[in-house]
């Protein structure tokens, strides 16, 4: 009707007071905080941190591909969590020949501390010509480390662990690839989260999907991996993940945030419809990959309530950036129930 305001069918939950989006997560104007020309061994590569606190320091776990493209990981140690770095001088974990899964390298770690083994838990991907398989090792001190080998079937990744137990069992949360799908045209079953249960962190079971891939133009269609390690707060677990959206020039991987249960983490009580960070920064779009923004670790200051969060940008340097924890709770919260995925 002539003289009628449109207005959108969709208001954003990030709304700034300039008409724009607003940032919760800030990076930092160190951007890029560790490159390939930090290391002191000659690697092409490094990226997709893993994170977390070890004898009162900000502890990376970086993933580093060398030339050949097999990826090993290695730690970095900073009392401030973005300068000084100490960087060990070789490999800290890398592929053995007693695991074949392990053959082409290892890569994309997420660390959790599991108080009631008195240990940290590094859970990975193994690479190998039978495709992507999730492993883990346990370590008391990021020198040795107990291999437990692949505890997922191929075609997995994306996985990490809850720091205790749920009734007796423990969980995983992963993201098997599953049969190949076109992207582009939202074809195909999807690419899900999916929460798996052990005894004994050895055999798994009572699988089931967490996060659906939504289908369409959505920024998450088709394709969804978890990020970070679940982080516990008081309204419930907070899960970071990416989503993977293909276009005419290529993909483009962004964030987004659900919020589960914080005693019974197979109900997701909010998920973000929209994107909270994405790749933006030169550093980000360009690189060995374009347009990847991709954390596989974050840490939160629980005296000051801020979130790091550490990521790989364009799959070839290591970048941060930082959050409110209460802003983040704030903004999940006022998210889509999961009752609402049951129509996407």
């Amino acid at each position: 009707m002539k003289g009628m305001k449109l207005m959108p069918s969709f208001e954003t939950r990030l709304k700034s007071c300039n008409n724009t989006y607003r940032e919760l997560f800030i990076r930092s104007p160190n951007n890029p905080i560790l490159t390939a020309k930090d290391w002191p061994y000659a690697v092409n590569t490094v990226f997709n941190p893993a994170a977390t606190i070890f004898n009162g320091k900000v502890l990376l776990l970086a993933r580093v591909e060398d030339r050949r493209g097999f990826s090993h990981l290695t730690k970095a140690v900073s009392d401030d969590g973005v300068t000084h770095w100490q960087i060990d001088k070789w490999p800290t974990l890398e592929a053995s020949p007693d695991y074949p899964e392990e053959a082409w390298g290892i890569e994309d770690p997420r660390i959790t501390r599991i108080d009631e083994l008195d240990c940290w838990a590094v859970v990975y991907t193994s690479y190998s010509h039978a495709g992507p398989t999730v492993s883990l090792a346990l370590t008391k001190d990021f020198v040795t480390f107990e291999k437990a080998g692949s505890i997922m079937p191929p075609e997995d990744k994306d996985a990490a662990l809850f720091p205790r137990r749920f009734n007796g069992k423990w969980l995983l949360i992963h993201r098997p690839i599953g049969a190949r799908i076109n992207d582009f045209q939202g074809m195909g079953p999807g690419a899900h989260i999916w929460l798996s249960f052990s005894s004994d962190l050895k055999y798994w079971g009572n699988h089931k999907i967490l996060i659906n891939a939504r289908k369409g133009g959505w920024w998450d269609a088709n394709k969804v991996g978890l990020c970070a390690q679940p982080l516990e707060t008081p309204d419930g677990w907070l899960i970071l993940y990416h989503g993977v959206r293909q276009t005419a020039s290529g993909a483009i991987y962004r964030l987004g945030l659900a919020l589960l249960g914080l005693e019974n983490p197979t109900i997701v009580l909010r998920r973000s419809d929209e994107w909270i960070f994405g790749p933006e920064e030169r550093y980000e779009r360009e690189g060995d990959v374009r347009d990847v923004v991709f954390p596989c670790g974050w840490i939160l200051d629980k005296k000051s309530g801020t979130v790091r969060m550490y990521y790989g940008a364009a799959d070839s340097r290591i970048c941060l950036a930082t959050a409110s924890l209460s802003d983040l709770l704030e903004y999940i919260k006022s998210c889509p129930s999961q009752l609402r995925q049951d129509s996407y």
